[in-house]
């Protein structure tokens, strides 16, 4: 059987994205080493794979290279004893008080684990709204950055993604980018 491409795999788009569903919601929480705490796999972040933000949806074969690398998410947060990244910020946000969502500023916590599985680097976002639970927020392809003082500009990987067979072709799309 060859393996699709993953153009091909935008036509069973519906099909793929009905059993990573259902492999999403089996996970429930995992235990992290790194952070000490369980991390929890809400609906936020399933619906964090597949939109950007309220009523955009992102680009489908975005969507498959996320759906394709939620077992390696799952994997890194249960193996993994350090995280790369830390970010703290106070952000206005409606939170549940007593039943009730009220809007207030609210402190934000934001771990970044990165990871190089099976020859593919890998970004697993994980945040904690105010005292609540650590959740999973993402996943993210392989990426690069460009960045300049305080100004970031992330862009995900192109290419036919975790499906190709030329593991050296997949490195030199998650790898390469453009100096400022």
């Amino acid at each position: 059987m060859q393996i699709k491409n993953i153009e091909e795999r935008v036509n069973d788009y519906v099909d793929i994205r009905k059993t990573t569903q259902e492999l999403y919601t089996s996970f429930k929480k995992v235990y992290c080493p790194a952070l000490g705490n369980d991390i929890h796999f809400t609906s936020e972040g399933f619906n964090h794979i597949i939109y950007e933000r309220a009523k955009k949806e992102r680009d489908k074969r975005t969507q498959i290279l996320r759906f394709d690398m939620l077992d390696r998410a799952k994997f890194i947060l249960e193996t993994t004893t350090t995280f790369q990244e830390f970010e703290e910020n106070i952000e206005y946000r409606k939170v549940n008080r007593h039943g009730k969502f009220v809007g207030m500023n609210t402190l934000v916590r934001c771990w970044g684990f990165v990871a190089i599985i099976q020859k593919f680097r890998i970004k697993v976002v994980v945040i904690q709204i105010g005292n609540g639970k650590m959740e999973f927020m993402s996943v993210i392809p392989a990426w690069f950055i460009k960045q300049y003082r305080n100004i970031k500009i992330i862009h995900n990987s192109t290419g036919q993604g975790l499906m190709k067979e030329d593991d050296n072709e997949v490195l030199k799309n998650a790898t390469q980018g453009d100096v400022l």
